[in-house]
């Protein structure tokens, strides 16, 4: 299971490299691999066209970024994973948050009760 959702504004579409991000927090996950299962891993980014920042007079961008995760992690293992992806986002955005309005944010929700899953690709990376 981890599967992690970026959502953006597509104002920030020609200047954000969308698929270079996607593989910096895919490899950024799999630095945790004691915690974050390979075969498992979904990552993937939503294009928002519909969206209002702030009080809409300025050309702002956000990106928000959901983490899903199911039950098992301890406290310390689910905040050194956070940090690390937060970091490795801001790094992504660094030069574009200097020249324009730009929020970024993060959250991170684990799941409590049981998730339904059929997933023949993890046997692949067992051996």
């Amino acid at each position: 299971m981890p599967h992690l959702i970026i959502e953006y504004t597509n104002n920030l579409k020609e200047e954000a490299d969308i698929p270079k991000l996607l593989r910096t927090v895919n490899n950024t996950l799999l630095e945790h691999q004691d915690i974050i299962p390979i075969g498992g891993l979904r990552s993937r980014a939503i294009e928002l066209s519909d969206y209002l920042v702030a009080d809409g007079t300025e050309d702002d961008a956000f990106v928000h970024v959901t983490l899903k995760l199911g039950k098992g992690r301890s406290e310390e293992e689910k905040q050194d994973l956070c940090d690390n992806l937060f970091k490795a986002i801001e790094q992504h955005f660094s030069i574009i948050y200097q020249n324009r309005y730009l929020a970024l944010s993060m959250e991170l929700y684990e799941f409590t009760s049981p998730t339904y899953k059929r997933n023949n690709i993890h046997p692949r990376y067992k051996e």
